[in-house]
């Protein structure tokens, strides 16, 4: 009775992470969807304390790494700055990879405790199941360790690349293979903490060659691999909600992972074996700087002239936007034009920022209405109709040497239109390339006006002058 009313509450829980999932697909729903998940997470832990089998001790251990997992959780998440999400997210990534490695440690050596066999006769699916957990696992680790650090910015986020690279990737990619083949056939420790040891330094190896530009898709890849690293380990163990959930987590991954490199006109195959991001683009950017026309700098009561007397406005957010946390005073000032009678809509690169959705989770924060954000493939064809385009903190999305320079690191990848509007602001403290390393052309077309300074100062000037 009590192992059919666990398996109806983990069934309920599978059920709710579903409609989580679903719910975090649009911002207009995504505060439901995190609430589905909370619901489900908590019958989870309840269904697995109340499980046949749990014993007092062992429920202690349980509550205790509750109390003190959720003591720490609530003190990031009061602490943690928008800008600071990604790193964090990064993070997050790593401990559910180092859990699986953990969890597969500890039913490699207490076996019995799992219902997989006895120390030294461990049956060969479990072996299977645990040693590719550990696998993905570690690797999830490792790679996210290194993705916080070139997010948090302890870590050049230019590619870092050296002969042979993808050689010795592809050749420790076989020999982990041959390791989890042999780790089968034979149950050995050594084999398996050697598969732990080589699968951190491929996490660590696939990860360093992939610059800024490519870095939301790493997270997107990383998060998938934390889910398959669950799933499996989920095998192991024999929970059904660890297997649903992984799976749910690591096939979502996955499809955003595609979606995103398709969006940037990357190869899928390459971000899973970490074969994309090089230092052309940024070799190649440094050249005829010198030759261009000079930029055209503007001041904020320029832009609020302008701006006033224009019907169609489109926003683009960008990074530098969350740096300055300026989102707010962004709302602020398309909600002075709004009432001056122009149209005022935000365009989102699928790339803009350091993860997925960074930027509407900005927009959301500040109250700007879900109806005005819109995507980039509905936006672009808008842009030829606008009268300005404000890019607050955006760089790389809005390259033109994405459509026209071969040798640019972020040659190929979809970008905003936003060299067609009559006028482009462009908001920057100065002339330094993007997180890709690439000089941005538009800088330098006749139609760009640069605005100088702080983006939350910046235009926090533009609303007064427009309050004037």
């Amino acid at each position: 009775m009590a192992d059919t009313l666990s398996t109806l509450a983990y069934l309920v829980a599978s059920v709710l992470f579903i409609l989580a999932l679903r719910g975090l697909s649009h911002p207009e729903t995504s505060r439901q969807g995190n609430l589905f998940g909370m619901i489900g997470m908590a019958i989870a832990i309840a269904a697995t304390l109340l499980k046949p089998g749990m014993s007092a001790g062992g429920i202690v251990l349980v509550i205790a790494g509750l109390a003190i997992g959720g003591a720490i959780g609530t003190v990031v998440a009061q602490r943690i700055q928008m800008t600071a999400l990604p790193q964090l997210v990064a993070a997050f990534h790593s401990l559910v990879g180092m859990a699986a490695v953990f969890v597969a440690a500890a039913a490699f050596y207490a076996p019995e405790s799992f219902g997989i066999g006895v120390p030294g006769n461990i049956k060969a699916a479990s072996l299977i199941e645990m040693s590719l957990g550990l696998a993905i696992g570690a690797i999830t680790f490792s790679g996210s360790v290194i993705a916080f650090l070139k997010l948090a910015g302890r870590m050049s986020g230019a590619p870092i690349i050296f002969n042979g690279q993808h050689k010795l990737n592809a050749a420790l990619g076989v020999l982990l293979l041959v390791l989890i083949i042999a780790f089968v056939a034979t149950g050995s420790p050594l084999l398996f903490w050697l598969i732990a040891i080589l699968s951190f330094a491929l996490g660590f190896l696939l990860i360093i060659p992939i610059g800024g530009a490519d870095m939301p898709v790493v997270v997107s890849m990383l998060n998938s691999y934390s889910g398959w690293a669950a799933a499996g380990i989920g095998f192991t163990i024999g929970n059904l909600l660890l297997i649903v959930t992984g799976a749910l987590v690591g096939a979502s991954g996955a499809i955003l992972s595609y979606i995103m490199c398709k969006g940037m006109n990357r190869s899928i195959i390459n971000v899973l074996l970490g074969g994309f991001g090089s230092d052309s683009g940024a070799a190649a950017a440094g050249g005829g700087a010198a030759d261009r026309a000079p930029v055209k700098a503007g001041s904020p009561e320029d832009a609020a002239y302008i701006m006033k007397n224009a019907q169609k406005i489109i926003v683009v957010p960008g990074y530098g936007m969350a740096v300055a946390q300026a989102q707010q005073v962004v709302r602020e000032m398309a909600d002075l034009l709004k009432k001056e009678g122009a149209e005022v809509s935000y365009a989102i690169h699928p790339v803009a920022g350091r993860m997925p959705g960074h930027m509407n989770v900005l927009l959301a924060e500040a109250n700007v209405p879900y109806d005005e954000v819109h995507e980039l493939e509905e936006i672009n064809p808008e842009f030829a109709e606008a009268d300005v385009a404000y890019v607050i903190g955006a760089n790389d999305v809005t390259n033109p040497a994405a459509k026209t320079d071969k040798s640019s690191a972020i040659y190929g990848m979809p970008i905003l239109d936003v060299e067609r509007a009559k006028t482009v602001f462009f908001v920057k403290r100065g002339m330094a390339s993007g997180y890709a390393g690439v000089e941005n052309e538009l800088f330098f077309r006749p139609n760009t006006m640069m605005l100088f300074g702080d983006a939350k100062k910046v235009t926090q000037e533009i609303v007064q002058a427009l309050q004037r």
